[in-house]
């Protein structure tokens, strides 16, 4: 298999670094080679996150460079804007359409970019969710990250039963049925044009 690269990125305390182990956990079920990269911007303060996911039979290096990624899991629209370079040419987007305004925009320094999810519609494959309200819809707003994972399992090629094994595995018991419930709901998403 040739190498797939998968970028998340998101705001500190979203859970994306739960979300690229139960990724890596996934593939490393599924035979592969896995590396992972992780990248902190001020993350505790509402910052970038950005975690590089690289994984199929050899994998030499866990950066993933502009214009390389297959997939990005965008867990905030200007996250994913922002993110959009590193999509290469054929790749998949997908976004939760949830608004969390950068410091700058908190302190009046600069607005927050409106119409972010029309322009990347009009550039992508892209699939913009509110992740936010499935994942109330399973128990709890912190299960955004698993919703979001589960709408990206259904786009790959490894079985459903690998990833909810990965979830299980991943995933502490006491939040554990809450986000089988949300992972579903993110598998089983079905994007209305």
């Amino acid at each position: 298999m040739s190498v797939k690269n998968i970028m998340i990125v998101g705001v500190g305390g979203q859970g994306t670094l739960l979300a690229s182990r139960i990724l890596g956990n996934v593939v490393i079920r599924s035979g592969y080679d896995v590396k992972v990269s992780e990248i902190h911007g001020m993350s505790q303060r509402g910052g970038s996150v950005v975690t590089y996911v690289k994984y199929g039979d050899k994998v030499n290096s866990p950066i993933i460079d502009k214009g390389e990624a297959d997939i990005i899991l965008a867990f905030e629209r200007l996250e994913a804007y922002r993110a959009l370079p590193w999509l290469k040419k054929g790749g998949k987007m997908i976004v939760n359409d949830q608004k969390i305004n950068p410091m700058p925009v908190i302190t009046g320094a600069m607005k927050y970019p409106e119409g972010i999810i029309e322009e990347l519609k009009g550039k992508i494959d892209l699939t913009a969710l509110d992740a936010l309200a499935l994942a109330e819809k399973a128990g709890s707003v912190k299960a955004v990250n698993v919703t979001l994972i589960g709408v990206m399992a259904k786009s790959t090629e490894i079985p459903y039963e690998v990833w909810v094994d990965a979830v299980k595995e991943t995933v502490p018991a006491k939040a554990l049925e809450v986000n089988l419930k949300a992972f579903d709901l993110g598998y089983n998403f079905q994007e209305v044009c």
